[in-house]
């Protein structure tokens, strides 16, 4: 069983940056893990992922170059840098770990933590 806390997240201008942070409280080094947000109104949309090991990762079309997906397994602790922010990326921002290894698609994922909220105001 894995349980996953993020924090981070918060009120920031368009053009800031933050971080968030996503730690487990099992080991996380076997399983593949994502950052995943949810607009008001709008569905889970898939933002980036990476591989057990940390050398792959992908990104959405919509932040890449901005964001930062990156893990520290000894520590069971994965990170989006968010920089260049815009009123757009608003939303609850949740990771996620999955057995498969490499997803984008949500329903893979098995455990799930409660998001943290990152708004960005214009």
């Amino acid at each position: 069983q894995v349980q996953l806390v993020e924090s981070g997240g918060g009120l920031v201008q368009a053009g800031g940056s933050l971080r968030l942070s996503c730690a487990a409280s099992g080991r996380t080094a076997t399983y593949g893990m994502g950052w995943f947000r949810q607009a008001p109104g709008k569905e889970q949309e898939f933002v980036a992922i990476i591989s057990r090991s940390g050398v792959s990762t992908v990104y959405a079309d919509s932040v890449k170059g901005r964001f930062t997906i990156s893990r520290d397994n000894a520590k069971n602790t994965l990170y989006l840098q968010m920089n260049s922010l815009k009123a757009e990326d608003t939303a609850v921002y949740s990771c996620a770990a999955t057995r498969a290894g490499w997803s984008s698609v949500p329903v893979e994922y098995d455990y799930w933590g409660q998001g943290t909220q990152v708004t960005v105001s214009s």
